[in-house]
């Protein structure tokens, strides 16, 4: 079974986006590549034991299994050694990619406390958005009761757009809640 946003996106999303866009080919119109989550823990560097419920909560929350990230350099002032485990990151690609995204927009983004919208500005100008949550606990996935310490995440939102206004077109059709008059 095909995920609910991308038949969506075959139906409806990508015919307005043509019009809306002025393109005339049908393949130049804008599509979801991949979404990549990235938790990092920087006490990980005293206690790789933290590691483990971070890797277990960022799988739940993506559907798979995460790649634990290692440092690349040691820095000695954040007592970090090269190839020291330092966070998770899982990317998200087809159906799944899909499905994470409406589950983000319909489902965590509303739990969000005091939430206004994301910001319009943190396109990257080659038609990628980058989201920072504060914690995890705005997923359905994980259990409240489970939760030792709280941890942000990096939701990178990767399009085959060429610049920030196809990919911001794209993202509002999709249902992204933009801030107002920012």
């Amino acid at each position: 079974m095909a995920a609910r946003l991308k038949e969506k996106y075959h139906k409806e999303i990508k015919q307005a986006l043509q019009k809306e866009l002025g393109l005339e080919n049908h393949m130049a119109v804008p599509q979801l590549k991949k979404i990549v989550i990235n938790m990092g823990l920087g006490e990980a560097t005293q206690n790789s034991k933290l590691l483990d419920p971070l890797v277990a909560d960022l799988a739940h929350i993506a559907g798979q299994k995460p790649v634990t990230t290692k440092a690349k350099k040691s820095i000695a002032a954040f007592k970090v050694r090269e190839g020291n485990a330092i966070g998770a990151m899982v990317t998200l690609r087809a159906d799944k990619a899909y499905e994470f995204l409406d589950r983000l927009v319909s489902v965590a983004l509303p739990r969000v406390r005091d939430f206004r919208g994301v910001s319009t500005k943190s396109f990257d100008g080659r038609g990628n958005y980058t989201l920072g949550l504060r914690d995890q606990l705005i997923f359905p996935e994980i259990d409240y009761a489970k939760v030792e310490k709280l941890k942000g995440m990096n939701i990178t939102i990767v399009t085959t757009a060429k610049d920030d206004n196809q990919a911001r077109a794209l993202l509002k059709h999709f249902g992204m809640p933009f801030r107002q008059g920012a």
